[in-house]
């Protein structure tokens, strides 16, 4: 694990910390925050969250950022590792009564220099659509709370759409909105579209086009987060009943399923390529989830608490094309084979997707994901080959992710090859079927609609998973008593979606919907490190910084090494220790 100098107490707060690409460091001139910088008392308030855009402008400061704090929401100039933030002049500053901001986005595809839409979700379930450069709000839905009076806990535009978003409510459902039509003025009836295990999907019986076009219904208990897949395709949801459920988006199927170790599920986040899936939640742990087997693939423990985001770092994922059976040299050199500096994410996506291709040139891949947690603790962690493609027996001792300790992956591994049961795995570490390439999507394919014939084959072979995993473990049922948090005796979900039996979810430990602990890699965190006082809720990785914010309302940012000429370190080491005492 990467150590930090200086560092004296486990409690103190961290201002630098190093990983094998050098040393990332904290800003204190580009934090931002409310105007008065005064700490915000977060007791009982929805957690900040932070959006990005670009405006594409010619000054090259095209960069926008939004946040909220209690019943406040900001929108500023984002200056990043370049300039100091000045927080006397927010674009736009919005107070709202009766109810509090929860969660935001912004469509990059229609932003300009003159105008953006920001869509904003409330306490109380509304969601408004507002434009902070031109300082109007154009729509609210849901102003009568018909539609749904939970909390909004999640709101994202659709992937390459200019008019439609989906939102996320506290009681466990979706809604499909489209900017160009109202809702209507009485609660809304449903008609059946689609039923599966543990989810529902309607549509909205009205004589004229109004708005929920589709409502979804998933799991037990609040839907806590979803995340769309890079190529907009595939729809990943986690929930309160501690279950992943990851669906077509278009055809509206489900395409596998994962259980928390216990405990609500509360982040979710796609690899750059869509072949990996990260959670986090009331488990205190990170869980892997590969796309393309259905299956845990890791768990990484590093984290004191629950884990409140997780996050890819398209820029730090590395992809290296020459075979790495053919290298040898000291480790100095090995690490220099492997740091090819921090690509753009679009340079990162070109090398993935080679990875996917037929050529059988063997390309080695680490990628890097980071979680915060309400312990106040940033965590980084590499994926690596050696997870991804494990070809000995696995031992029970922990495997750190440290690319110093990657092993080769066996000859001809590649991203197009999956590994079949009683193939180069041991009984410990089950796999699901092969799936077949011509039964399924890549999620990181540039196709932007599904074909029919491979939604379905993605649902049979779903179904024929299930059956081969349960014969496996049929001996094998987990019957301990453990503690399972908020999940529900009703809540539950099979790749199957033709039997109607419910799972008893103190049955799931133990199957292929969660291994146990022994049964999967376990990673160390490459960098463990307290950076706040208050629980953190925002992980961001930009370019050349990283940002992240705490409950108190607090958003900072860490270069990356090598983004700040060090006379400007020189220059801010003196506010560090001031900055971070006004916070106590």
């Amino acid at each position: 694990m990467a150590t930090e100098g200086g560092g004296k107490e486990m409690n103190e707060i961290k201002t630098q910390f190093t990983t094998r690409e050098g040393l990332y460091k904290l800003l204190p001139h580009s934090e931002y925050s409310r105007p008065n910088r005064v700490p915000f008392n977060s007791q009982g308030s929805n957690p900040v969250r932070v959006s990005f855009v670009n405006l594409n402008d010619q000054s090259g400061n095209g960069d926008r950022l939004c946040f909220n704090v209690g019943r406040e929401l900001y929108f500023y100039i984002y200056k990043g590792v370049r300039k100091a933030a000045d927080l006397s002049k927010p674009i736009d500053k919005r107070i709202y009564k009766g109810t509090q901001p929860t969660c935001h986005d912004f469509n990059h595809l229609t932003a300009t220099a003159e105008s953006v839409s920001l869509l904003v979700g409330f306490s109380a379930g509304q969601v408004q659509l507002i434009d902070p450069i031109k300082k109007e709000t154009s729509k609210l839905f849901n102003e009568e709370r018909l539609i749904d009076k939970s909390r909004v806990t999640c709101v994202k535009w659709v992937p390459g759409s200019e008019s439609l978003f989906l939102v996320a409510h506290s009681s466990g459902s979706m809604y499909l909105y489209n900017v160009e039509h109202t809702c209507g003025t009485t609660a809304p009836h449903y008609q059946l579209l689609k039923q599966g295990e543990s989810f529902a999907v309607h549509t909205c019986k009205s004589k004229s086009t109004r708005n929920p076009l589709l409502k979804w219904t998933v799991g037990e208990g609040a839907l806590n987060e979803f995340a769309f897949s890079p190529d907009g395709k595939f729809l990943a949801c986690v929930s309160q009943d501690g279950f992943l459920r990851v669906f077509s988006f278009d055809s509206v199927e489900l395409h596998g399923t994962m259980k928390s170790y216990f405990g609500g599920l509360l982040c979710v986040c796609w690899s750059p390529d869509g072949k990996y899936i990260v959670t986090g939640g009331e488990d205190d742990l990170v869980t892997v989830w590969s796309f393309l087997d259905c299956r845990v693939i890791a768990r990484g423990h590093g984290h004191k608490s629950w884990v409140s985001v997780v996050a890819f770092d398209p820029y730090t994922t590395s992809v290296e094309e020459s075979d790495p059976m053919e290298f040898s040299g000291s480790d100095e050199d090995f690490q220099d084979l492997l740091h090819f500096g921090r690509d753009r994410a679009n340079s990162t996506q070109s090398r993935l997707s080679k990875r996917n291709s037929t050529d059988s040139r063997p390309v080695s891949v680490t990628y890097r994901f980071g979680s915060v947690g309400q312990d106040t603790q940033l965590c980084l962690w590499d994926l690596t080959e050696d997870i991804l493609f494990p070809h000995q027996p696995l031992s029970r001792a922990r495997t750190h992710t440290n690319v110093m300790n990657a092993t080769s992956p066996p000859a001809g591994s590649n991203g197009n090859s999956v590994t079949t049961p009683g193939n180069s795995v041991p009984p410990p570490l089950p796999r699901s079927n092969s799936l077949p390439h011509s039964a399924v999507s890549n999620a990181g394919s540039k196709s932007s609609v599904m074909d029919g014939a491979i939604a379905s084959g993605v649902s049979k072979f779903a179904t024929l998973s299930l059956h081969d995993r349960k014969e496996r473990h049929h001996e094998k049922d987990h019957k301990r008593n453990h503690s399972m948090g908020h999940i529900s005796s009703k809540s539950s979900d099979k790749l199957n979606l033709v039997t109607k039996a419910k799972t008893d979810p103190a049955k799931t430990l133990g199957t292929s919907l969660c291994p146990r602990m022994e049964d999967v890699p376990l990673l160390e965190p490459l960098i463990c490190k307290k950076i706040a006082h208050e629980r953190l809720a925002v992980l961001v990785f930009l370019e050349d910084c990283i940002v992240t914010a705490c409950q108190e309302g607090f958003i900072c940012t860490w270069a990356r090494p090598g983004k700040v000429p060090a006379e400007q370190f020189c220059r801010q080491e003196d506010r560090v220790q001031g900055i971070l005492q006004d916070q106590n």
